[in-house]
């Protein structure tokens, strides 16, 4: 018996293998749980064009965004678990928005299986050109002389955007008015058109500010950004803990074999290491994850997912 069960078990290893070897066999579907023109939607384009040279079938994306990308992960946990439908999604959607949304019915870190991680931004603090701040001091000045009139836009409730906001408004000492969007870009539309005042952009913007169509104070991140090299970063001027948020990734239905989650993981990372690849993440201010294999990714996903359930606690934002 005990040779049978032996026996079973390389017969089952080698199915895997050779499922691995022949995906894909037709084109892999990716649904992305956000708005087009957002940077998930960005680098998810990116990384699909070259996944499809290098896999030789087409990395075909759709966005579904809505429901705090719920709307997106239900799509895929439905789907059958043989690895031609993904979902790939920022961090906060899979470890900030559970703990605001809380569906008893559906937990997306109990549905999906972390696949790979790809890159996190730093953010942005982006202006309208006709409010009358010209740089960070004069910004936070304007901040708190006028209390919760200043409006800030995010890609929704729970994002990395809002969190930072809202960390942002603590440390500062400010009151801002939040405006969830479905959507980095329907924020920056908003933006362009004056509606409102200012974005906690994850880099989408950044070309409309080169443009002198919008004007860049501050940035959330670990250092200045080098095409704007002027614009400091707001621990340079003492405030601390406002980030991007955790990495984007891709995340597959569970009981999708092994091997096959083993084998997309190491192509997202040989191509995530082409310099063309790595050059247009860095032009979106997107900063290249380390290298994880599923096991990591998935004990990356937990200790973020706790991280922020503490954070939110603070803030009072986790209902």
């Amino acid at each position: 018996m005990k040779r049978l069960a032996i026996a079973a078990l390389a017969l089952i290893a080698c199915a895997g293998a050779v499922q691995a070897q022949q995906w894909p066999a037709k084109p892999v579907r990716v649904i992305v749980n956000v708005a087009p023109g957002g940077v998930a939607d960005i680098t998810m384009r990116v990384l699909g064009a070259r996944l499809t040279e290098t896999l030789g079938q087409p990395f075909v994306v759709e966005n579904r965004a809505g429901g705090d990308g719920y709307i997106g992960f239900e799509g895929v946990a439905s789907a059958p678990p043989d690895g031609y439908t993904l979902v790939y999604s920022p961090g906060s959607s899979m470890m900030i928005s559970p703990h605001i949304v809380k569906r008893a019915d559906f937990d997306p870190l109990k549905m999906l299986t972390p696949v790979a991680a790809t890159g996190a931004v730093s953010l942005y603090i982006i202006v309208k050109p006709d409010l009358p701040v010209n740089n960070y001091q004069e910004f936070v000045g304007y901040a708190r002389a006028n209390p919760g009139k200043l409006s800030y836009g995010t890609p929704g409730n729970g994002t990395s955007p809002h969190i930072a906001g809202e960390v942002y408004s603590r440390e500062a000492g400010v009151k801002l008015n939040h405006i969830p969007y479905k959507g980095a870009g329907p924020a920056l539309k908003d933006l362009l058109g004056g509606i409102i005042d200012s974005t906690f952009d994850p880099g989408v913007g950044l070309a409309q500010v080169k443009g002198g169509k919008l004007r860049l104070v501050a940035i959330a991140g670990p250092q200045r950004h080098p095409d704007f090299p002027d614009v400091p970063t707001l621990e340079e001027n003492g405030i601390r803990g406002v980030d991007g948020g955790p990495y984007f990734g891709f995340y597959a239905p569970n009981g999708t074999p092994r091997a096959i989650l083993d084998r997309l993981n190491g192509e997202v990372q040989k191509v995530m290491q082409e310099p063309a690849v790595r050059e247009r993440f860095r032009t979106l201010a997107v900063n290249v994850a380390p290298a994880m294999t599923p096991d990591a990714f998935a004990a990356y996903v937990r200790a973020e997912y706790e991280r922020y359930a503490k954070l939110l606690r603070e803030l009072g934002i986790d209902k």
